[in-house]
């Protein structure tokens, strides 16, 4: 079998056999077949898709590349949450507290920036000492311990996910169906957490730009959760503006903490609180309407709050940034980009926010490159608000002078103008389980 019969076949459009599919993943995870030729597959992939077979195919043998985690000892507690990639989207650190401190075991890992879109271990390195990486053994001890961890890929499970994760962003190869399944419900599989929510993005930032494929993509997910003997739920949020105030990763763990302390932008605690009440949902075998009562309470309480700060020293983060997040070290230079005209916000690209934000310094241009976590964007104006001609509509953050025209002409370019204020879209379009 050679993979070049493998790319041509796809991409003339003809199905993948199961074998075909086990002969490539298994050869590029062990380095037999090089980059370029996974590369001319994932975008073969791209421009003909696969069929519902080859995905369930691709995503078991993702899954099976490596090792896999053993959650039993948790019993029906364990519980996952993943998003399909957003800007601003921090809300992993705000669900993961609160449904530990209601009992749920929250065994997860996460990724790296993709693209435009933030990544949540690159969000956690931003604490200092935090650690993403620990053993089997230290993972499961801690979430039996705490109720929750949350580390990057590690050790050796889906490695065959972990290098295509990588390819895919420097690649234009991201926003593929199969391969954004494949991806996500590999990981999800082998880290065999029993309950799922997954938060499937919709709009300018998201890599679904249409509540259609956006649909699809959940439904897909779903079936392959429910066929693995998985408790999952999928929810469709609004993704057409950045989530929240904060784009760029020290930034974004403030605004988390925000919200956790009672505070925080209203559509960051919407969004956060309709994933946090699926997931207790699902590990309490409540109704979603108990589920949000029990979500408020955590927060109100202080409970969730409390258990980030026990997530966080035990993962050997300093804890006092969690208590004064003045202590994050600022970027050296602050820009404001300001309104040249009167009116109200129409819209504001989500996707081109989030591009400002890799130039910036918050993202990845590289494979391997890193980031800063100071660097970002705070955003002042969103769609429908009012703004005046000078008004700052955002505030950009970096350590490299020389990105900081570049990243206030995308976001000028992001924001168009109207007369009348906009009217504002759901920003959950609804539920599948």
């Amino acid at each position: 079998m050679l993979v070049y019969d493998i790319i041509r076949k796809k991409r003339d459009g003809y199905e993948l056999t199961d074998e075909e599919i086990a002969f490539f993943i298994e050869g590029y995870t062990k380095g037999v077949i090089p980059d370029y030729q996974a590369a001319a597959l994932c975008m073969a992939i791209f421009f003909s898709g696969m069929t519902d077979r080859e995905t369930v195919k691709l995503t078991q043998c993702m899954a099976e590349s490596g090792d896999t985690l053993d959650l039993s000892r948790f019993g029906t507690l364990s519980a996952d949450k993943h998003s399909t990639g957003g800007v601003g989207d921090k809300t992993t650190l705000i669900v993961a507290p609160i449904v530990a401190s209601l009992g749920g075991k929250v065994a997860k890992m996460s990724g790296r920036g993709l693209g435009h879109t933030g990544g949540t271990v690159d969000k956690l390195e931003s604490i200092p000492g935090y650690r993403t990486s620990l053993s089997p053994r230290e993972f499961l001890d801690q979430v039996e311990k705490t109720g929750i961890a949350v580390i990057g890929q590690n050790g050796n499970l889906t490695p065959a996910d972990k290098k295509l994760y990588a390819l895919r962003d420097v690649t234009a190869t991201i926003d593929s169906i199969p391969l954004i399944t494949s991806s996500i419900m590999s990981k999800k599989l082998a880290a065999g957490s029993k309950n799922i929510v997954l938060d499937v993005k919709v709009g300018s930032g998201a890599f679904m730009k249409t509540p259609a494929e956006a649909e699809l993509l959940a439904k897909n997910m779903v079936t392959i959760g429910k066929s693995s003997g998985r408790n999952i739920a999928a929810v469709l949020t609004n993704m057409d503006v950045p989530l929240g105030h904060a784009v760029g990763n020290a930034l974004e763990v403030c605004e988390a903490i925000e919200v956790l302390r009672g505070g925080g932008a209203g559509d960051l605690r919407e969004v956060a609180f309709a994933l946090a009440e699926q997931l207790v949902s699902l590990v309490k075998n409540v109704p979603v309407e108990e589920a949000g009562r029990l979500v408020n309470e955590s927060v109100a309480s202080g409970k969730a709050i409390e258990k980030m700060r026990e997530w966080i020293a035990a993962q050997g983060g300093d804890v006092r940034f969690v208590d004064d997040t003045s202590l994050f070290t600022p970027a050296k230079y602050v820009e404001k980009v300001v309104s040249d005209r009167d009116g109200f916000i129409d819209s504001l690209n989500a996707e081109r926010f989030g591009i400002a934000g890799v130039v910036l310094g918050a993202g990845r241009k590289e494979k391997d490159a890193p980031v800063d976590h100071a660097a970002g964007i705070i955003i002042h104006k969103k769609t429908g608000d009012r703004v005046t001609a000078g008004e700052a509509i955002c505030s950009l953050y970096t350590n490299d002078p020389g990105s900081v025209e570049a990243a206030a002409n995308i976001c000028r370019a992001a924001v168009t103008f109207g007369s009348k204020p906009a009217g504002k879209a759901p920003l959950i379009y609804g539920v599948i389980r």
